[in-house]
């Protein structure tokens, strides 16, 4: 007798995702320097962590965007580091690359030899949409006001 081993692999819902995108985008806009230079910089303190949001490359069709943890690190675990793709004409914004890895997939088999989960990029998505609504709602950031112009 044989068996047959069925694999079920994860399908993903492309309009979640791309809700999750949308969302992304949208918050990210407000945490961005006001300059859209590259290499502008905003730091931002969310409780006891710091992060900065860098501007990496401004094409004009997408942004590239970096954001690193500054301080408020936990031992025995490694620093936040995110690369973050905002495409304008879409609107949506996702992470292309998390921790110094390369590319992200769609989905994984599982089990893998890395012990990603099916959903890893969803995943990583939503951690950045909570990230974002937090600094939205309650991070602080400096104001770079000139007292000399009369803007304050």
């Amino acid at each position: 007798m044989t068996a047959l081993l069925t694999t079920n692999r994860y399908i993903q819902s492309l309009p979640k995702y791309l809700t999750l995108c949308e969302h992304n985008y949208v918050r990210l806009l407000k945490l961005l320097p006001s300059e859209r230079a590259i290499g502008s910089v905003r730091e931002i303190k969310l409780g006891h962590s710091e992060f900065a949001i860098n501007i990496d490359d401004n094409a004009k069709y997408t942004l590239d965007v970096s954001i690193k943890q500054l301080s408020g690190m936990v031992s025995g675990i490694s620093p936040l580091y995110l690369t973050v793709r905002l495409y304008n004409d879409a609107k949506v914004a996702e992470i292309v690359h998390h921790d110094y890895h390369q590319r992200i997939k769609p989905s994984y088999g599982y089990p893998n030899p890395k012990m990603h989960q099916k959903d890893e990029k969803y995943q990583l998505n939503a951690f950045l949409c909570d990230w974002l609504v937090a600094c939205v709602e309650r991070g602080q950031s400096t104001l770079n006001w000139d007292v000399n112009n009369g803007l304050v």
